[in-house]
Formats: structure tokens, sequence, C-alpha cells
């Protein structure tokens, strides 16, 4: 059985080159970068570019460094010329005399004038020693009863209660009386043994008043002191 025959006329003509596809522009710059960036980091990672980056910055740094110029170094001043030496020459010798044994006829003889005295030196006259000066006054001068008389005289108060408890006894006081007779202080010289007793007796004393003192070598700051002796008796 035969096959068929196909007629040349019916059947279509083939294309003899071929087929191109459209690309686009952006298509090939993002592939290019793509491509760019494995080759880059294939190269970091198997040393390339760092042996390359080595090898580059040292020739530039070289080349930096030889078009730099030496700074220009001033030369030196010459030293200074040292000052001539100037030599002191000895002085030339003095001329020295002859004396001659024989005198000179026509000479004339020197006479020798007395010299005139010497004037007298007056020592000075020592002065007169100053007179002493006047014993200072006396600050405190202690006296006795009968070197004094009571304008007002004290007058102590027997306390009630010392009555009661049979308190008795003899209370001395050191009373400090002034130029003018007034009592300044007074202090207990000798306790009773009772406080009550004693503090009534310095309270009398302080109220007394005797004559004023007439004394030379005493002022106004002087003090007399007298103990009195004030006695407490039970009746």
């Amino acid at each position: 059985m035969n096959a068929p025959a196909i007629s040349g006329s019916n059947t279509p003509a083939l294309p003899t080159s071929p087929v191109r596809l459209p690309i686009s522009r952006n298509i090939v710059i993002a592939a290019s970068v793509v491509i760019f960036h494995v080759a880059a980091l294939w190269a970091l990672q198997n040393g390339l570019l760092r042996r390359a980056v080595e090898q580059v910055v040292p020739a530039e740094l070289l080349t930096r460094i030889i078009e730099i110029e030496p700074p220009k170094v001033a030369p030196p001043p010459p030293p200074p010329r040292p000052a001539p030496k100037t030599v002191k020459l000895p002085p030339p010798p003095m001329p020295m005399a002859i004396r001659d044994p024989a005198p000179a006829p026509n000479a004339p003889t020197g006479v020798i004038e007395p010299q005139p005295p010497a004037p007298v030196v007056l020592a000075p006259v020592a002065p007169a020693p100053a007179p002493p000066a006047p014993p200072a006054p006396a600050r405190l001068v202690e006296i006795t009863q009968g070197e004094t008389e009571y304008i007002r005289p004290p007058r102590p108060v027997y306390p009630t209660l010392s009555k009661r408890s049979g308190e008795a006894g003899v209370v001395i006081i050191a009373v400090y009386y002034s130029t003018s007779g007034h009592a300044r202080r007074a202090e207990v010289f000798k306790s009773s043994g009772f406080e009550r007793l004693d503090r009534a007796a310095r309270e009398a004393v302080m109220a007394s008043q005797v004559t004023p003192f007439r004394r030379a070598g005493v002022n106004d700051d002087t003090q007399f002191l007298l103990k009195a002796p004030i006695n407490f008796v039970l009746e």
C-alpha cells in the first residue's frame, strides 16, 4: 500500500533562521550586577581581593613617600672668631734715687715746728640718779579690834530655828573694810559648826560700819581686814 502523496503546494514553509526571544534591558543589568557580586564574593573567599588590595595600597603609599621632598635644613652659622688676646706689657722700671751722704752746699736747713696741743675732751657729766620711787600703797592692811571704832556695830539676829534646836557657838568673820569704813565683803574665817549661825553672823557684819582710816601710804583701793568674833549664846 502506497503512502499518500503530499502536495508541495499545500504544505506551509518552515522558517530557516533561529527565533530571537525578546530580552529586556533591565534584566540584563540585574543579571550583570548579580554576576559581579557572585564573582567578588568568590574572590573574597579565595583571598584574591585581599592580595590585590595589599599589593595596590603599599605601591600607592610608596609613591606618596617618594614624592615628598625632604625639608631643607639651613646650614649652621659659622663659629664666632676668637677675640685677639691682648698682652699686657710690664710697666717701665721707676728711677731709683741714690742717697748722697755729703750734704749739698747752701742747702736750706729745715726747722721742725712744734705741733699744736691736742684739744681737751671733757668727759660727759653723769646725770644725777633719779630719786627712789615712793613705795606703792598697801593693798591690804590687817587690823585688830583695838584699832577700830564702830559707828554702826554688827547686830546679829539669832535664828529662831537655831534657838529651838539648841544651836550655839562663836563665829569669826573676816570682814574687809574700805578706807571710808564701809564693809566691802565678808567671809567665814572660823565656823560655829552651824550653817544658820554662820550666815546670820556674816549678814550682821556686812551691815556694820567703822570710823574712816587715816593712815599714811594708803589710798582708796586699800582694804582693812578685821577678824570680828560673833558669839551666839542661848539664854
